[in-house]
């Protein structure tokens, strides 16, 4: 029997919780759940994290923008949404330190005015961050400025600050696999169908293994409904009158081929927002627009999002539009009605009928939520939890960089990707799946055999994470990461053609 079939027999057990949707919001439940003693299990309908929950600026930040918004609108919930991921920020830090690293970013100065006004802003972010503050912002003067961004237009010099930067895939799938490892249940391509009732409350879901058609019954004293910005179609599916909780959003993110030595926080654009051009894996990740979307489990970037993209940035570092090498768009699950960049990133807790819905956040406060929800849980069914350990319990794979016989881009990607894991995913195969490239065929076992990746873009976008980095290159290696897959799933040639064909249609949604 395989792991998978293992955690599906599991599924006809009772349990505590069932959590429906495998993001962050899930996964920091299952984890806070399972950390408290309850008994969890998770649901996904596609892969883990093949939502909104890859699709991020990968920024662990208490978000600059939403200081500002709070001071001009002088909005207590803004300062305290910002406080508290602040703190949070610190607390990723420690627990996944191969999957998150503090990040230096630049806000380029170029009128008189803006010195203070910047200057100002961001000794007042870091005061909010306390004693867990990354560092103190200071000014750069020009030539410092010129030096990391000799693209720049001649500016007054620029505010230098720290956030923190992470891998929001491995993060979502370390809380699971985490999870796991203490006695959770998780499975992906696994949809609910239908809710189970009992006198009319939720008592769990019918749900569908999509990889063989099974279904069984999974019976839970809660149902928690973390499934984003297709929540409130899950909700509908108890009370289809529901009015909606949420507003959605779209940020379209683009990868360009433009080694950075920093970050650049870009403070104006034309409606208003801001826009961060990051290093990431050698290479440049700009982002976000904010458009109202319609709910969907695999958006794709708009032609307009990617024109003001590159036409916001231009200004700046000239014309970027030949060197995209991936793009993507996540929903974020805003909640309430109105200008969606006005909205406040608070989180939002439901109960109806033994069906909790957790919606809104953002990725650096899952902890925190998820934290709310588990004890609101605890309080409705009479349990007494210990107290929560989440905030010092490590992820999987944390720990120090451990020696690899191998070059050095290879072993910084394995460490950065796998942690202190790295040596035993290497032990798999230590041959590069491109040439060139720092990913090793033996991601590929790994995955499959350790990580629940069944589909070729599980391995290639949410395990490896080349898909978004540089989709080209990605649709290289399909054909092998495919042929690696076919005897540890027991693909035939029919199966292998049609995995190989829904990959490659699948790979611009990255779903």
């Amino acid at each position: 029997m395989t792991a998978r079939e293992a955690l599906w027999e599991r599924l006809k057990e009772p349990f505590d919780l069932l959590i429906l949707g495998g993001g962050a919001t899930g996964a920091g439940v299952l984890w806070e759940a399972t950390l408290r003693g309850l008994k969890a299990a998770l649901v996904e309908a596609r892969d883990f994290a093949s939502g909104t929950s890859s699709r991020s600026t990968k920024l662990l930040h208490g978000g600059v923008r939403y200081l500002e918004l709070a001071v001009k609108r002088r909005d207590a919930r803004q300062l305290r949404l910002v406080r508290e991921a602040l703190a949070e920020r610190r607390v990723v830090l420690d627990l996944a330190p191969h999957l998150a690293r503090p990040l230096t970013l630049l806000t380029p100065l170029f009128r008189p005015l803006e010195i203070p006004y910047y200057w100002a802003g961001l000794k007042l972010y870091d005061l909010l961050a306390g004693r867990k503050r990354l560092g103190q912002s200071r000014y750069l003067p020009p030539q410092a400025v010129r030096d990391l961004f000799p693209d720049l237009p001649p500016t007054l010099g620029a505010v230098a600050y720290q956030d923190g930067q992470f891998a929001d895939h491995r993060l979502n799938l370390a809380l699971i696999l985490s999870a796991l490892e203490r006695g959770a249940v998780a499975l992906n391509h696994a949809p609910a169908k239908a809710f189970l009732l009992e006198g009319g409350r939720v008592r769990g879901a019918v749900v569908e293994d999509r990889l063989t058609g099974k279904e069984v019954e999974v019976h839970a004293k809660a149902v928690v409904n973390a499934t984003g910005p297709l929540a409130d179609g899950v909700r509908r599916l108890l009370d289809p009158e529901l009015p909606p909780l949420l507003t959605p959003s779209s940020g379209a993110h683009l990868v360009l081929d433009y080694p950075l030595k920093a970050g650049l926080l870009i403070p104006r654009t034309r409606d208003g927002r801001v826009l961060f051009l990051l290093p990431y894996r050698g290479m440049a990740l700009l982002g976000t627009t904010d458009l109202p979307a319609l709910p969907e489990p695999c958006p794709l970037p708009r032609e307009e999002e990617v024109a003001y993209l590159l036409e916001e940035v231009r200004p700046y570092l000239g014309d970027l539009s030949g060197r995209v090498r991936a793009s993507w768009s996540g929903l974020r699950p805003l909640v309430g009605q109105g200008e969606t960049r006005l909205l406040v990133r608070d989180h939002h807790i439901e109960a109806r009928r033994g069906l909790y819905t957790l919606v809104g956040g953002k990725w650096t406060t899952f902890r925190l939520m998820a934290l709310d929800l588990v004890e609101r849980i605890a309080k409705d069914l009479g349990l007494t939890l210990p107290p929560s350990s989440s905030h010092a319990t490590p992820l999987l794979g944390a720990g120090e960089r451990p020696p690899l016989p191998l070059p050095e881009e290879t072993a910084r990607h394995l460490y950065e990707t796998y942690g202190a894991l790295a040596p035993e995913v290497a032990a798999f195969g230590d041959r590069p799946l491109l040439p060139g490239l720092p990913y090793l065929e033996g991601e590929v076992g790994w995955a499959v055999r350790r990580e629940l990746a069944r589909k070729p873009l599980d391995v290639l976008a949410r395990r490896m994470g080349l898909a978004f980095l540089d989709q080209e290159k990605a649709l290289s290696a399909l054909s092998r990461v495919v042929e690696l897959m076919a005897p540890l799933l027991g693909w035939d040639e029919e199966r292998k053609r049609a995995e190989l064909e829904e990959a490659r249609r699948a790979l611009p949604g990255l779903c």
